[in-house]
């Protein structure tokens, strides 16, 4: 699984930055790496050099092999913030997604057997 982290100029420390992403995201989708291809992320600093709150923005986007990307984000008030919420988002998206493939997959199982019948009360 290839992970791509793109970063606007506004965002500060970037290279430590994108580190703990790496880290982060690896850790969380790691079991998923056999399906994803690639993990794009873009951080960026929705106000720019203004403060404000939650004006920390992540987009993640996974690429799956042979599907439509998954795509989320999340908004907070620092970007590791952001990065794990955007991280737990994606990981929930992919086992919904993964949970439905098998889902779809899995062969219905025998219906069970009849029970015997019991006897009249007249029968007795």
């Amino acid at each position: 699984m290839q992970i791509q982290i793109n970063s606007g100029e506004s965002v500060i420390g970037r290279e430590a930055l994108h580190r703990h992403t790496q880290g982060v995201v690896q850790d969380a989708l790691g079991r998923f790496a056999e399906h994803v291809t690639r993990v794009e992320i873009h951080l960026s600093d929705v106000n720019g050099q203004k403060a404000g709150d939650n004006d920390k923005r992540v987009l993640m986007e996974a690429r799956i092999a042979g599907r439509q990307p998954i795509a989320v984000t999340d908004q907070a008030g620092s970007l590791h913030q952001a990065i794990d919420g955007a991280t737990q988002k994606l990981k929930r998206s992919l086992d919904g997604a993964f949970g439905k493939m098998a889902d779809k997959r899995r062969i219905p199982a025998p219906p069970l057997p009849a029970a015997p019948a019991l006897p009249d009360d007249d029968e007795a």
